[in-house]
């Protein structure tokens, strides 16, 4: 399976500093495996008046049938900060402005196949609250792989998310939620295990 992360954006920006590393990819200094450029990435845990979680449906550009869901956000532009960067995904990839950032939750290391190519990426999760409760307006600005890549959003109570048999990105998102409304936001970011697809 593969995973959909708002790709298109081509942002490489190291942003904020840090490189938010973890486990084998630690120390390689912004370069992946087999010497690939590690992407940055900035991703928003959006939590609305219910405690529910924004998520974005994707699939493989060409197997529309291969799907997941994962969290808005995307890679960095030019100098932006990750937090610029996490603000301005979330209005291109759904709309929603009124929204409040919060804190860095959670830092992960991943790699995986998507749209014929390997991505390898640093990415640092915003918590944010948006006190918005109707339909989320959607899309505003998608690059045209996010066009051919992105069929929706939803929101997600924990319950739900816990049930689901779909897969969803970071493949533990369940479960850190919880323990997000349980116990609140950490003092410090958790730096998540590496996934590699």
């Amino acid at each position: 399976m593969t995973e959909g992360t708002g790709l298109a954006d081509g942002g490489t920006g190291s942003g904020d500093g840090g490189t938010g590393s973890a486990g084998p990819a630690e120390g390689l200094g912004g370069t992946g495996e087999a010497g690939r450029e590690v992407r940055q990435v900035a991703r928003v845990i959006l939590l609305d008046p219910d405690d529910r979680v924004l998520l974005m449906h994707g699939h493989e550009p060409d197997d529309p049938g291969d799907t997941w869901w994962f969290t808005p956000g995307g890679g960095l532009e030019g100098d932006e900060t990750r937090a610029q960067a996490a603000l301005r995904e979330l209005a291109e990839e759904t709309g929603l402005t009124d929204v409040e950032l919060g804190p860095v939750l959670w830092r992960r290391r991943c790699s995986f196949p998507f749209a014929g190519r390997r991505w390898d990426q640093d990415e640092w999760y915003y918590l944010a609250r948006t006190r918005h409760t109707g339909p989320v307006p959607g899309p505003q600005a998608l690059t045209e792989l996010e066009t051919r890549s992105l069929s929706g959003l939803r929101w997600w109570t924990s319950a739900e998310l816990s049930a689901a048999h779909e897969t969803v990105y970071p493949i533990r998102l369940a479960e850190l939620l919880r323990t997000l409304l349980d116990e609140g936001p950490p003092s410090t970011p958790v730096v998540l295990a590496p996934e590699i697809v």
